[in-house]
């Protein structure tokens, strides 16, 4: 039981983590990048209840309880693979979503105030400007902002010739980023599920044992 707890807090914590790391670039994906770690959070937490099952069958050795125990691990085991898979998904998805939510998300840069602060703050932190390239703002008949140039010192304004400019797009950077975060949904959704399985095999047994000592009495 308490490697079983420990794989609900792992559980738990990668998914409060990525769903933090989701949430704060939400506007450049789409809701799937938030539901499956919430799957994890969710499945995080059913381990803690599950885990009451475990510990009173062993410690009373009842039969009913340690089936009870089996059953529920199964059920998690499930919603841990389709967790892990989910994670490879939407690894394969992201580029086909990142690319055209940014691109959307850019003609709004002016006229909403919290996607200007994503796009500020997505530049800063990933040295970029725009999706592909600083152009793009131009293109769109905006001035590139601020944020895509390193120096601040007056005349506070960032142009095509600024020497602090970033040359690169930020796609290609926050895609390998967010694809990053989506394999260790998988590998983490998929490695528990793995001593999940372990978890089913011992309660069987364990199980077999209590009810093969109620024959023998």
């Amino acid at each position: 039981n308490c490697y079983f707890q420990l794989t609900g807090i792992i559980l738990l914590s990668i998914g409060i983590v990525i769903h933090g790391v989701y949430y704060k670039y939400q506007h450049f994906l789409d809701n799937k990048f938030l539901s499956v770690p919430s799957l994890l959070i969710a499945i995080g937490a059913i381990i803690f209840l599950i885990a009451f099952f475990g510990c009173c069958g062993a410690v009373r050795e009842n039969y009913y309880l340690i089936i009870t125990f089996t059953s529920l691990l199964v059920i998690v085991f499930i919603l841990e693979l389709s967790g892990g898979i989910s994670g490879y998904v939407l690894r394969a998805r992201a580029s086909s979503i990142v690319q055209g939510k940014m691109i959307d998300s850019m003609k709004l840069y002016d006229n909403n105030t919290e996607i200007h602060t994503i796009w500020d703050k997505l530049q800063q932190d990933f040295h970029c400007c725009g999706t592909n390239d600083a152009s793009e703002w131009t293109k769109l008949n905006a001035s590139i902002p601020l944020s895509c140039c390193d120096s601040m010192l007056p005349p506070k304004n960032c142009t095509s010739e600024s020497k602090t400019l970033h040359s690169e797009g930020c796609y290609k950077e926050f895609l390998s980023f967010i694809k990053s975060h989506a394999v260790q949904l998988g590998g983490v959704g998929l490695g528990i599920a793995f001593v999940q399985a372990m978890g089913i095999w011992f309660s069987v047994y364990l199980a077999r044992s209590i009810r093969n000592s109620y024959e023998t009495v």
